[in-house]
């Protein structure tokens, strides 16, 4: 598409991804190949995000939801060209019932986050939060220290 090629890096981090090829089709889910790959997961939920938040994920998240999807949109995943173009792409999509979600929702959504001494809890996800959220891995790092020293009693 007019966006080039999907970047190498992501690539080689998902080697074993599937990659379908859309040969111009701006919506994901007019494209059979994509579609049948969704459906054949048999999930009822999806995940995503795109390059824009107006048009990439709005447009694929609404064909979605018609299709009787459950669907999360990754907001700080997607992009646009200002705050009023996202703002109005993220009020169309939750009127569709698209629910909006933070890397860090999706993160905790993903292993139904109940309890941080859960198995997967802070030791496992605190690496990945310290690497792609440093904001939140810093706050749970000065949290530990508060529990440490006696500042503070729990995890």
């Amino acid at each position: 598409g007019p966006n080039g090629p999907l970047p190498q890096a992501i690539l080689d981090m998902h080697p074993d991804a599937a990659f379908i090829k859309r040969n111009g089709k701006v919506n994901a889910w007019y494209n059979a190949d994509f579609r049948k790959a969704v459906e054949a997961t048999g999930k009822t939920q999806v995940i995503l995000a795109g390059i824009t938040t107006d048009v990439c994920t709005s447009f694929l998240a609404l064909s979605l939801v018609d299709a009787g999807y459950t669907v999360f949109a990754n907001s700080d995943a997607s992009g646009t060209f200002n705050v009023r173009t996202a703002e109005d792409a993220n009020s169309r999509m939750c009127a569709a019932g698209v629910q909006l979600l933070s890397t860090f929702a999706v993160a905790l959504e993903l292993i139904i986050m109940r309890d941080w001494r859960s198995t997967p809890g802070a030791p496992e996800l605190l690496p990945f939060f310290n690497k792609y959220l440093p904001e939140y891995g810093l706050l749970a790092r000065a949290h530990g220290v508060a529990v440490t020293n006696g500042t503070l009693s729990g995890l």
